[in-house]
């Protein structure tokens, strides 16, 4: 019997083509490559990059808030302080610890803000138009300037109103009503300091005070639970013990605003940071305002700040700064102007303003300088309203209390420039020095009469007697000749540093302008360009824009008149110029005014010396000694201009060479000026003086200059004034 041969399952496998085992190789070999990228990306995420994100995730959480550093103190040459820093306990607002309706009021003021924005950089596009127009002119007009200051307050950081609380925050208006009562505030200004702090920064505590007096601080402690929100910080404020005292030249002290943020000299400066906003503050800022230190709060994920025990960065001290100034000169300086002010208005003259400058002609330091009116730095300590700050801004071409007349002054000097011409016409022959001119009350040329002051008569005069007695007719003929010579007198002016920076050390000084021919026809094209942009048919700039220069032109120039426009601080330089020629042979130096002289660690070690340069000119020294001889009798000799003002002065220990000014103002009382060089071997001094409406220059400018001089030198303070007839 033969076995049965049992029956093979069937092979269930189906045979793989070779086409499809390519296919699932290809496929597992990408799934593989996928795989390996991902697990590579997550080891690099975790490894080698871990530490990084870990410190993002932690800065997600946390916010730097600037703890501001104490700025550098000021002082004079002497050491003695004249800016310094204090601390105090400033009220605070934390806006995530107020009852409801703080955010719904700051979200609309942020739209509101927006808007206003969007206008600012309108009138920024209008404003950087107009400045490529005034490239071409070196020497811009008081109606070009004007124009130019309305443009940048147009596109100048916005002032925007706070919408008012909702009405259904009722908590919160009697939480700032509260508040008010403690610490003397309005409650809407209350509110509208933390909306606008709430703005610039939300998520750090708002300050709406910081200097609230122990008194109130002392309530809001021992009363904190009816304060919620309200909290107490120490903080640094600036102080200005002395006031007004040399205000604009030092400046004050503000938060940076968004603009500022952009510019140069703030460059990393965060937002909330102190900084010099004019003067010396701003000049030496980057010195002054220390390094600021670092205080890390944690926020939620709404950006509320929350309890943490974050260790802050403490700041670092500013570096102090040391000035050319004299403390005592200058309060009697600037009491001296007070009195000279006083005395022309008892005589009937507005006499509002003016500036004065006391300056060593051998290195330009600058020992007293000062403007009028002036306002107090202190009132910058706490917010201003938009009319207190228009008010010190002012409006239009009328300058306020904030503009510094002497280095930004645009005025005609009147008589003061006669040296300058003198300079010129000997320096080019177009007089020579015993040539009488001048004969007579007035000259006439074509139809135009050009006389002296009251129409006197000092018959024909050399040049020395022609400075002594300040005779216009001399000087009108001095015009009228160098008018066939170019333009000697502009040149003149130049050279000795009058019509351009002088370099001093402040954020802003006016350039000056020497008119010309040329500058007639620059003049002349930019108000034909702005009458075609504008369709007016006359935009101010010059009322006769088809007219060239002319000898009349020149005539007034060499008076110190026309549309010639300089200030005090380059009248200082253009005598110190002529002082130092006269005491090195001929060998002028035109020196860099200066403030600054160094710069201090905060322990009062020296970090750095300042220094400033200085350029040599060449003057015949025979005619530098004839324009001195003449501006010397004219305030020490009998008939001389300001003569009697230095009645008693010991002029052979301490000899004055001085010069009046009287400058016309259309429809306006003249302006007096005075200037003057006071040879004393070792502590020489040149002294700058203007008084707008204050009359003539032996009446109000001169006497002012006396004061000044007699503080310097110990002498006698008394207030002479000169006769009211001489220029």
């Amino acid at each position: 019997m033969s076995a049965i041969e049992p029956v093979r399952p069937r092979d269930p496998r189906v045979p793989v083509s070779p086409q499809l085992a390519v296919r699932v190789a290809l496929l597992g070999g990408i799934a593989m490559v996928f795989f390996a990228l991902i697990f590579f990306r997550l080891w690099y995420l975790q490894v080698l990059t871990g530490e990084q994100y870990v410190h993002q995730a932690d800065v997600n959480h946390t916010r730097d808030l600037p703890i501001a550093a104490p700025r550098g103190e000021i002082f004079d040459r002497e050491g003695r302080s004249i800016v310094t820093s204090k601390t105090t306990n400033a009220v605070q607002i934390v806006p995530g610890l107020l009852p409801a309706g703080i955010y719904e009021q700051a979200a609309g003021y942020q739209k509101r803000l927006a808007a206003a924005e969007d206008a600012r950089a309108a009138a920024g596009v209008r404003l950087a138009e107009y400045e490529r127009s005034l490239e071409r002119v070196p020497h811009p007009s008081a109606a070009q300037r004007a124009e130019h200051r309305s443009l940048e307050r147009a596109a100048a950081a916005p002032r925007v109103a706070v919408p008012p609380l909702p009405r259904s925050a009722t908590r919160l208006r009697a939480l700032f009503t509260r508040l008010g009562r403690v610490i003397g505030l309005r409650p809407r200004t209350i509110d509208e300091r933390v909306v606008q702090g709430m703005t610039a920064t939300p998520y750090a505590h708002v300050t709406v005070k910081t200097d609230a007096g122990t008194g109130a601080l002392t309530v809001l402690g021992e009363r904190a639970n009816e304060f919620p929100g309200v909290a107490q910080e120490p903080v640094s404020i600036r102080q200005y013990p002395f006031g007004e005292l040399a205000a604009q030249v030092i400046g004050h002290v503000d938060e940076i605003n968004g603009p500022e943020l952009k510019l140069k000299a703030f460059r990393g400066v965060k937002a909330g940071t102190v900084v010099g906003q004019e003067g010396l503050e701003y000049y030496y800022d980057g010195y002054l305002r220390g390094r600021p230190g670092v205080q890390r709060i944690e926020v939620n994920a709404a950006g509320e700040p929350v309890a943490s025990r974050l260790a802050p960065t403490l700041p670092q001290a500013g570096h102090s700064l040391k000035l050319t100034l004299d403390l005592g000169l200058q309060r009697e300086a600037e009491k001296a102007m007070r009195e000279g002010k006083a005395n022309a208005q008892g005589q009937g003259k507005p006499a509002n303003g003016g500036a004065f400058v006391a300056m060593d002609p051998r290195d330009g330091q600058i020992l007293a300088i000062g403007s009028q009116p002036g306002f107090d730095p202190n009132r910058f300590a706490k917010p201003l309203t938009p009319a207190e700050y228009a008010a010190l801004v002012g409006t239009g071409a009328s300058a306020g209390p904030l503009d510094d007349k002497a280095e930004n002054g645009a005025y005609p000097t009147g008589s003061t420039f006669k040296p300058i011409t003198a300079m010129a016409a000997l320096e080019n022959g177009v007089i020579s020095p015993g040539e009488g001119l001048g004969a007579g009350q007035c000259i006439t040329v074509s139809t135009q009469e050009f006389c002296n002051a009251g129409h006197a008569d000092y018959g024909p005069v050399g040049l020395v007697q022609a400075l002594k007695v300040s005779s216009d007719t001399y000087f009108f003929e001095v015009g009228e000749r160098a008018f066939s010579h170019g333009t000697v007198i502009q040149r003149e002016a130049e050279k000795l540093g009058i019509g351009r920076h002088t370099g001093v050390d402040l954020p802003s000084e006016f350039g000056g302008v020497v008119p010309g021919p040329r500058w007639r026809v620059e003049q002349n094209k930019l108000e034909l360009e702005c009458e075609h942009r504008r369709h007016v048919s006359n935009c101010g700039i010059v009322l006769e824009p088809e007219r060239v220069w002319s000898v009349g032109d020149n005539m007034h120039l060499a008076v110190g008149q026309g549309e010639l426009l300089t200030d005090p601080l380059q009248m200082a330089v253009a005598y110190s110029t002529l002082a130092n020629a006269y005491t090195h042979g001929g060998v002028g130096t035109v020196v860099t005014p200066h403030l600054g002289m160094e710069i201090d660690e905060s322990n009062g070690s020296l970090r750095q010396t300042l220094s400033f340069p200085s350029h040599k000119v060449h003057l015949d020294p025979e005619d530098v000694n004839l324009v001195m001889e003449g501006i010397h009798e004219a305030a020490s000799q009998p008939g001389g201009t300001s003569a009697d003002v230095w009645a008693g002065w010991n002029q052979t220990q301490d000899p004055v060479f001085g010069k009046t000014g009287t400058a016309q103002h259309y429809e306006k009382e003249d302006q007096s000026w005075y200037m003057c060089y006071i040879g004393d071997p070792k502590r020489p001094l040149v002294l700058a003086v203007t008084v707008e409406q204050g009359g003539f220059g032996a009446e109000t400018a001169a006497p002012i200059a006396r004061l000044i001089a007699s503080q310097y030198y110990h002498q006698q303070l008394k207030f002479v004034a000169g006769s009211s007839k001489t220029l």
